[in-house]
């Protein structure tokens, strides 16, 4: 059930994302979960592999590389959706992947906590 809730708050933010940045624009509701779903299964499989090998460069960079990652998994999750959910750039997926962690995590502040 927690589960679902998250998905639906993660649509939510995406929906938030695309009314307040007018570099990305989302279709609707369904397209928001889909994207949601995508990013999801996105940031759980193919984000820690590229962690991993982008460590050294993250360390040099001092964590920056870490923001980078996230935004070209934005952005990739964007050109798979197609006219669905568009991001026009490499720094509006940047703010973007800001700007949606921010209300992603405000949002969660509204689940029950576990016990």
């Amino acid at each position: 059930m927690r589960l679902l809730l998250v998905w639906l708050l993660n649509a939510l933010a995406l929906l938030g994302v695309a009314y307040l940045l007018p570099g990305i624009q989302i279709a609707g509701f369904a397209s928001a979960l889909i994207a949601a779903l995508i990013l999801g299964l996105v940031n759980t499989i193919i984000r820690p592999i590229l962690v991993v090998l982008t460590f050294p460069i993250t360390v040099v960079t001092l964590g920056i590389f870490y923001l980078v990652i996230n935004a070209l998994l934005f952005w990739g999750v964007s050109k798979l959706m197609g006219d669905a959910f568009v991001i026009n750039g490499f720094w509006w997926a940047m703010l973007g992947t800001i700007v949606y962690s921010a209300i992603a995590w405000i949002l969660s502040l509204l689940l029950p906590t576990r016990d």
